[in-house]
């Protein structure tokens, strides 16, 4: 299936870049994709709460809870247990209009308890790296390198056409949460401040 999207007219194509090993790469629905260098790690923080309704002070405690850093190739991210961090693919991909795909974990780092995707579903249209929500449930730290095959991009074709308009596209690594952009959509959920 994917042959189809290896040609045409630009936007019509699937595009990964860079592709280390094309052997590794490619299945014949999915491509498999590796960690990046670039993370936004939690840090625990005395404040008792993070409400998304309370917009005056949420960017200061996002900004105090999540701090981002990056590991060189070659060093090791050391991921205990009960950790999330957020990380993002290596590779940036561009999605057609007609493609959309899902983030699955590889099944090796499953058997150790480590979840890699919790929002999977990437939208026709997307452009950027794809960020990775990495949990440890397992019961061992485990570690973590750059450049390691992580997860897999399953496709699927759409019927009609799709065009993505989130709030992340066009990254080159992992991004914060972008809470200030659905007040509006938000308000009748929470009470007012």
């Amino acid at each position: 299936m994917l042959e189809h999207y290896c040609s045409g007219q630009i936007d019509e194509r699937l595009i990964v870049t860079p592709l280390i090993d094309t052997s590794e790469s490619f299945d014949a629905a999915s491509v498999n994709v590796r960690l990046g260098s670039e993370f936004i790690i939690m840090k625990k923080q005395s404040f008792p709460i993070l409400d998304i309704a309370d917009k005056e002070v949420l960017p200061s405690r996002i900004e105090k809870y999540q701090e981002k850093i990056r590991i060189n190739y070659g060093e090791r991210f050391v991921l205990h247990p009960n950790q999330l961090i957020i990380g993002s693919t290596l590779e940036y991909i561009s999605l057609p209009k007609k493609l959309m795909c899902y983030v699955i974990g590889k099944s090796s780092w499953g058997r150790m308890g480590l979840i890699i995707a919790t929002a999977t579903k990437v939208d026709p249209g997307f452009k950027g790296c794809v960020t990775l929500e990495i949990i440890n449930e397992g019961e061992v730290p485990v570690v973590l390198y750059p450049g390691i095959l992580i997860a897999q991009l399953v496709f699927h074709e759409i019927i009609g056409e799709g065009e993505y308009d989130g709030k992340y596209g066009y990254a080159t690594g992992p991004q914060f949460p972008e809470f200030s952009r659905d007040y509006e959509k938000w308000k009748f959920w929470y009470p007012s401040k």
